[in-house]
């Protein structure tokens, strides 16, 4: 665990135990956990907030049921918003967290986007540097390389009153989980178009923030896909069937265009329809920074043509036309939970629209974009700033 002193010295504040001792004590598991999406670690940090008193000391507590009341504002108005976050164990058996401060900064405007209090994001960045570095002692320890813990920050009104108005007290909890991989029913995910009636999110409302509300309503329709043999749904907008997320991750396609150019195309952040990505952002600006670094686009012993990043609208069509042209060359997910996901089908309106999926001996720009992540999560090549040891 990184020394407490750094902390003291700018102000952060210290992580108080309140736990008994049982409940604190760190040691190796003497056998894993069962069920690790459901089951969490045995304990859970506590950071809460009132409009009189301000933030109050972060504490940690045993795991267990949070103390709010029925006519919660969470509860009642939805006021809650989250985060999802991995500790990785490098190849030098070293832990490090990834573009940490871009996950606080998401919190603090999801946060805001719902009445939720402000809070200073380098003091929540350190509250999560030692809660993970503290669960990882004993769930993701020494010798586990290559493995990961996944941390879910959660911000909730608790205010006990019923009436719409901003919450007065709030709470800041953090748990941490085992995530097995995900994995899909095929060689790459199979997606099913949303329905025609159902949109995930649209200009001007919230689908850029990262709210429960974003995904509750998202549910029938996930469950729909899963029961008829897809991995996720592919949501699509308006009438023009504009690509944005696919299930909670964004989508981006590698395609020719008709004008011969390479091209790696995602949708914009302009109408805020879809969520703002921290591995979206690290597959933008890797393909960016390497553009004119030849030796960079090399896999499995061969050449690929460099990419251009674009973010604009595009839509199910344009996808079909350039299958159907031959100038599609991959699509795939990205998000902390997949991280880089290959898609091989998109079911649309009754259709397959058949993805083009790299061999594992063929070049694949996907599994070049997911190696470049993979080294930097894992100490392998230079963190260009984007890790932090704990």
């Amino acid at each position: 665990m990184a020394p407490q002193q750094s902390h003291e010295n700018v102000g952060y504040p210290k992580l108080l135990n309140k736990s008994n001792d049982a409940a604190a004590t760190i040691s190796t598991p003497i056998k894993p956990l069962h069920g690790p999406q459901t089951n969490c670690t045995e304990q859970m940090m506590i950071w809460q907030w009132d409009e009189a008193t301000g933030w109050e000391a972060p504490e940690i507590r045993p795991y267990g049921p949070l103390p709010i009341m029925p006519s919660a504002s969470v509860l009642q108005y939805a006021t809650e918003c989250f985060e999802g976050i991995k500790i990785y164990r490098g190849y030098d058996d070293r832990l490090r967290v990834f573009r940490l401060q871009l996950n606080c900064e998401r919190m603090l405007k999801s946060s805001l986007r719902v009445g939720l209090p402000s809070f200073d994001t380098a003091h929540l960045e350190s509250i999560i540097m030692q809660y993970g570095a503290l669960q990882a002692e004993k769930w993701l320890p020494s010798g586990q390389t290559g493995q990961t813990l996944y941390l879910r920050p959660t911000h909730i009104g608790t205010t006990a009153a019923l009436g719409v108005q901003k919450p007065r007290q709030s709470l800041i909890y953090i748990i941490a989980t085992l995530l097995p991989g995900f994995s899909t029913k095929g060689n790459g995910m199979r997606l099913l178009t949303s329905p025609a009636d159902a949109a995930r999110a649209w200009p001007g409302g919230f689908g850029n923030r990262k709210l429960g509300g974003n995904y509750g309503p998202t549910l029938p329709a996930h469950d729909a896909a899963l029961q008829a043999g897809f991995d996720q749904v592919l949501w699509l907008f308006g009438p023009e069937g504009f690509v944005t997320e696919a299930g909670a991750s964004n989508f981006f396609v590698v395609w020719k265009t008709k004008q011969g150019d390479v091209e790696l195309v995602t949708a914009g952040l302009d109408n805020g329809t879809i969520l703002e990505g921290v591995t979206r952002y690290s597959v933008l600006d890797l393909v960016r920074s390497n553009r004119d670094q030849q030796s960079m686009w090399q896999h499995n012993g061969k050449p690929l043509p460099p990419l251009t990043a674009v973010e604009r609208d595009f839509s199910i069509d344009e996808i079909q036309d350039a299958v159907e042209e031959g100038r599609l060359i991959e699509a795939f997910a990205a998000g902390t939970a997949y991280f880089i996901a290959p898609a091989e089908i998109i079911h649309h309106r009754g259709k397959d629209i058949r993805i083009p999926l790299p061999s594992a001996e063929s070049a694949s720009y996907a599994q070049l974009i997911k190696r470049w992540l993979s080294d930097i999560v894992f100490g392998v090549q230079d963190s260009q700033n984007w890790t932090r040891e704990i």
